[in-house]
Parts: C-alpha cells; sequence; structure tokens
C-alpha cells in the first residue's frame, strides 16, 4: 500500500512539474487548482506516466477509498492510510486558507464537515492527516510542503472551545433566536418581520509551514523544493521497504535528517521528526 514515501519516491523520480499537463481521463486539465490534486494522487498511486484512462481509474480505486468532494474534507483517504487535505497557495509564503474547517491535528470519523459517504467508505474512526500545500507560478509547480497534521495544528479542543464561546456568547443576546448549525451558528428572525437570518461562519487560516517551521529549514530559491516534515514515530511505522527505497535515493540535491519541531500543544516541548528535502537548482 502507498504511503508519503512511496510518494515522495514517485515525484523525484519524475520531473513533470506542470501540473495542468498532467491528464484527468482524456482531457488536458485547465484548472490549477484541480491539477495540484490530480499531481498529489498522481504521486501516491504511481500514475504519473498513465495515460490509459481505464488503468489510471482503476489504480486510484485500489489505492483510495475516498477521493473527495469540493465542500467537504478531506481531498483523499489512503485505503487503510492517511486523509491528505490539499492546499494550493498563491505566493510562497501565503498563509493556508481553511475556511469554515478549522486546522486538524487528525480527521475524525465523528467530525460533522465529512459526508457520510466519507464515512462509510473504510472502517474507520480516526486518520492521520497529511496536508499537502503547493505554490504554483505559470502553472508550474514550484514548491511543494508535506506536513502531518499532528505536528502542525493544535489538538481539536482548542479549536472546539473556540466555536463554543462564540455559539454561547450569541445565545447570551436578548431576544435572539439562535440555531444550530454545521457552521459556528445561525440567528434566526432578527428582524420585527422575521425574514432576515443570519449565518455566522468561521473563516479560519493558518500560517504557512514555511513560516511554522523555518527555525529548521533552509530557504534559498531553486526551481523547484519539495519538503516533508513527518514525526519519527510515523516514519518508523512506515513498512521497511519503503522506508530503504527512499533511504538509499541517489540523486543531487535529496537528503533526510533528523530534527525537533515545537509541540504545537505545548512548545515548551520539542517532537522528534525527519526533515525530507530534495531541490532541483
Amino acid at each position: 500500500m502507498t504511503n508519503i514515501l512511496e510518494a515522495i519516491n514517485n515525484i523525484i523520480n519524475q520531473s513533470q512539474f506542470n501540473v495542468t499537463n498532467l491528464f484527468s481521463g482524456k482531457n488536458r486539465i485547465n484548472n490549477v487548482g484541480e491539477g495540484l490534486e490530480n499531481f498529489i494522487k498522481n504521486a501516491f498511486a504511481n500514475t504519473f506516466t498513465e495515460e490509459n484512462e481505464m488503468l489510471r481509474l482503476q489504480k486510484f480505486s485500489e489505492i483510495y477509498s475516498w477521493l473527495g468532494n469540493q465542500n467537504h474534507p478531506p481531498d483523499l483517504m489512503i485505503k487503510d492510510g492517511d486523509a491528505i487535505e490539499v492546499k494550493k497557495i498563491q505566493s510562497p509564503l501565503n498563509d493556508l486558507a481553511l475556511n469554515s474547517s478549522y486546522p486538524k491535528s487528525t480527521l475524525l470519523s465523528s467530525s460533522k464537515l465529512i459526508t457520510n459517504d466519507c464515512r462509510n467508505c473504510e472502517d474507520w474512526k480516526e486518520k492521520d492527516l497529511l496536508y499537502s500545500i503547493g505554490y504554483i507560478d505559470n502553472e508550474e509547480l514550484k514548491s511543494l510542503f508535506f506536513v502531518y497534521g499532528n505536528i502542525y495544528a493544535a489538538n481539536h479542543e482548542i479549536y472546539e472551545i473556540i466555536k463554543e464561546k462564540i455559539s454561547s456568547g450569541i445565545k447570551e443576546i436578548p431576544n435572539v433566536e439562535f440555531a444550530e448549525s454545521k457552521e459556528l451558528g445561525r440567528v434566526n428572525r432578527v428582524d420585527p418581520l422575521g425574514i432576515t437570518n443570519l449565518r455566522i461562519r468561521g473563516m479560519w487560516q493558518i500560517q504557512n509551514p514555511k513560516k511554522v517551521f523555518d527555525y529548521i529549514l533552509n530557504n534559498e530559491k531553486v526551481k523547484f523544493e519539495l519538503t516533508a516534515i513527518i514525526p519519527t514515530s510515523k516514519y518508523n511505522s512506515f513498512p521497511l521497504e519503503s522506508r530503504n527505497k527512499i533511504e538509499k535515493l541517489s540523486v543531487d540535491n535529496f537528503s533526510i535528517t533528523n530534527s525537533k519541531v515545537k509541540n504545537p500543544n505545548n512548545p515548551a516541548t520539542l517532537l522528534d521528526v525527519k526533515l525530507i528535502t530534495f531541490k532541483v537548482i
């Protein structure tokens, strides 16, 4: 079964970084965001060179249990593996717009934001969540950053507390008809005629991981760069075959090093990680 190490290996072994030149069925992709997501799909499924639509779809069906919904997370789920969120940014250091979905350390099947089809696509309760952030300039993928949610975002309850306090605060306003919602809340009948409703949506964003982890990164101008930060315990859980494959890669400007990052729940403690980098100079 595939994993982030296999995906990195597949990306390094192909040299095509124009995301709209990849095939989606018989059609050339015209949407850059769709192109990035398709790039990630191909990376994990090792289908970069597969132009036969049916063979590609069959491989996707073998690899993935969920291929996403535009309005509901996640974008991808690997069978018995990670959930993947794909984010496209407009400049190298842009923050990530998460809209109504707060940053997640893991993906829970109990989340109100996922669909029933996603919840029931396989037998699961919680999945590790991998953020895949791509910076694209003029259809060329310039950087790709992989980071696991449990070293990037705080635990779920941190964000849920904020949501609950906002909702409870609104309920305390006199003469307000508050309704429960998948969003932060809804206030009904706010005017004398009772014809106006107020939807209260969260517009979450999180800092770019290049800023968050700048203390372990060596940023320089390159044609393309791939960075992955993986908890050491997660790295060691991958099959030995996958670890050997990537550790034996012999290409220029590729490295795997041991490092430490701040615990997102308690910055006073440090967590062991593997830092993987690949650059095209």
